[in-house]
């Protein structure tokens, strides 16, 4: 192995100006999650192994330093195993290219590829009822352009389903007015879907639209400077909507409310009109029916139906009795 190839930072180049965006044509959120994880990752090893980034050599990242690493996000950076997983897969990636690009290092690769993904409590999704998002809803103060943002932003991601990153990156373009008013979403894996709005929906995206103060660009719902909101900005503005909310709603005092919840909230009231699994996995952009069937699992009403089919224990079966002459002949066939 030459002292160049077996340094950290070459591979590290390449790894996020050639492999992910040209190779892999990753998207840049996923480019962008990948970068947090390995300045966690240098950060760490500088500090454990008192070597600075530049110096640092990939078998000072083998099998055990990552481990470590694992473990310091889970206890002292009290991650979850979701985040502590998804940092893995980041780091399991990387070195999948070192075994290309360093076939000495391969031993090291297949070390740090060996390492498990942790097994994580699957809990049921939490989401709101009708009246929680209502009384959401209503919270924005709309004497105030940023409060009629904020209205506008929450009914539209209610109504949608929409990701964050679907909606502080959803330019006016996107949203096509007419008989019957629409989004066009680009979602994870690059994939697009439409997304119909109620009427309420339209008429108060078009009335935010045609506001003088409002238009600030092509972004939908920018913030004060006429950006694109961040992540962090719409987390504040749905905080303090369910504060003021939980004034007429206590029942919000109690939940954990976060965009995620509210898309959890539209595909659990969906699920409860009846609308078929099926067709809310297309809303939602899920890549298999699977990740939707988690509504159903979390829907107590619809298991009180089936229930309900289910004749008690101690109890007699019901038995089907003709109550026509044709059926009564084809029952004794």
């Amino acid at each position: 192995m030459t002292p160049q190839s077996s340094l950290l930072g070459p591979h590290l180049q390449a790894f996020f100006t050639e492999y992910l965006p040209m190779q892999k044509r990753a998207s840049p959120e996923t480019i962008a999650s990948f970068r947090d994880t390995f300045r966690l990752l240098l950060k760490f090893a500088k500090s454990a192994a008192r070597i600075e980034p530049s110096a640092l050599r990939l078998t000072d990242l083998d099998a055990p330093a990552v481990i470590s690493f694992l473990e310091h996000l889970e206890k002292q950076r009290r991650n979850s195993i979701r985040s502590r997983n998804i940092r893995l897969s980041a780091i399991r990636s990387f070195f999948r290219l070192v075994t290309l690009r360093d076939p000495d290092s391969v031993a090291v690769a297949q070390r740090v590829l060996a390492i498990p993904v942790k097994r994580q409590d699957k809990k049921l999704v939490g989401y709101l009822t009708r009246p929680e998002i209502d009384a959401l809803l209503a919270a924005p103060d709309r004497s105030q352009w940023a409060g009629r943002r904020d209205h506008a932003l929450l009914l539209t991601m209610y109504n949608s389903g929409a990701r964050v990153s679907e909606m502080i990156s959803l330019t006016r373009d996107r949203v096509c007015f007419g008989t019957s008013t629409f989004l066009h979403l680009k979602g994870k894996g690059r994939k697009e879907r439409s997304v119909p709005l109620w009427p309420h929906t339209a008429r108060t995206l078009k009335a935010w639209f045609d506001e003088p103060e409002g238009r600030r660009g092509e972004i939908a719902f920018p913030n004060a400077r006429g950006r694109s909101l961040s992540r962090d900005g719409v987390d504040y503005l749905l905080r303090k909507a369910v504060q003021i909310a939980a004034a007429n709603c206590p029942s919000l005092k109690t939940k954990k409310v976060s965009c995620h919840v509210v898309r959890h909230s539209t595909a659990m009231h969906l699920l409860q009109a009846g609308v078929d699994i099926a067709v809310i996995a297309l809303w939602l952009g899920h890549e298999s029916i699977q990740t939707t069937h988690m509504y159903v699992e979390a829907d107590l009403a619809t298991k009180e139906r089936a229930l309900q089919k289910v004749v008690p224990v101690g109890g007699s079966f019901l038995r089907f009795k003709a109550d026509d002459a044709l059926l009564g002949f084809l029952n004794s066939l």
